[in-house]
């Protein structure tokens, strides 16, 4: 069964996330831990998550996918712009909780010129750090899973190949003090692995071996699903709809019917609005 979701708003509240994700034909979602461009978070309704729990429950849901927000940036050189991802890291940590079973999904950072050898060593302490104190503050090991996102290589960004995802993993756990499986994994995005340059329409199996020898297949969790504007290696990060991109539907289907990835839950982020999702998740399945 192909377990399909995409990310919805909070505005309706979590139970809302659930109950939108079902009359889309969805069974798992994404959503943004507090406003993707800012900082601040709502506080949540204890009430509103257990609502939420019970229908995750109830309709076998594939565990959802939250996402960090976009101003957070683990390795920046700004020691006061890291200290603040560090912060929200570890709230969202905390708040999520409420919604047991989770995956937190964030964007590595952009190492800004200082290299990817520096981001590298700031963000995997930031994932190190971060676990710690929050289990520290929660008395017991958490809930949630987080996982590093694969990313285009635009600009600074780090994570674009899977050495460097796999060089996140073991300096964190080096921080960390022993291993972080079972803590910590890998969300691969689609769009972000093609415009990095890794060619899934023309050899899947030999990119998903790549995934395997580099990082692990056990380590890789959720996969974002979607096509691209640009051509292979662009490094752009434009998200396209599903078969309208250089990626194409044949590709992305292959994708989510792949015996190594088929179980694992798949996250729409095309430019699309619910009727459009709706449509892609009755293309797919």
């Amino acid at each position: 069964m192909l377990h399909i979701g995409y990310h919805e708003s909070t505005s309706n509240g979590l139970e809302g996330l659930g109950i939108e994700a079902l009359e889309a034909g969805a069974d798992t979602f994404a959503f943004f831990t507090r406003n993707p461009r800012g900082g601040k978070a709502k506080d949540i309704d204890p009430s509103d998550a257990e609502k939420l729990n019970a229908l995750r429950k109830e309709h076998n849901f594939a565990p959802p996918v939250a996402h960090a927000p976009y101003t957070m940036n683990p390795c920046s050189q700004d020691e006061g712009l890291r200290q603040y991802a560090l912060d929200m890291f570890i709230d969202d940590l905390l708040r999520l909780e409420y919604t047991p079973g989770c995956y937190y999904n964030f964007h590595p950072g952009s190492h800004t010129g200082q290299g990817a050898e520096a981001g590298i060593d700031f963000t995997s302490t930031m994932i190190a750090e971060g676990i710690k104190k929050a289990e520290k503050k929660c008395g017991k090991d958490l809930s949630t899973v987080v996982l590093i996102e694969t990313m285009a290589g635009k600009g600074s960004e780090i994570g674009r190949t899977f050495e460097e995802v796999r060089a996140i993993i073991d300096k964190a756990e080096q921080k960390y003090g022993t291993s972080l499986k079972g803590k910590l994994g890998v969300c691969l995005d689609t769009c972000h692995i093609w415009d990095g340059g890794y060619d899934i329409v023309k050899d899947l199996d030999a990119v998903i071996s790549q995934i395997d020898k580099i990082i692990g297949l056990d380590r890789l969790k959720a996969i974002h699903l979607n096509d691209s504007m640009n051509d292979l290696g662009a490094h752009k990060d434009r998200h396209e709809k599903i078969g309208e991109g250089h990626i194409g539907f044949d590709a992305l289907k292959r994708v989510t019917v792949h015996p190594a990835l088929k179980n694992l839950p798949f996250i729409l982020e095309t430019p699309n609005d619910q009727t459009g999702y709706k449509k892609e998740i009755e293309m797919l399945r």
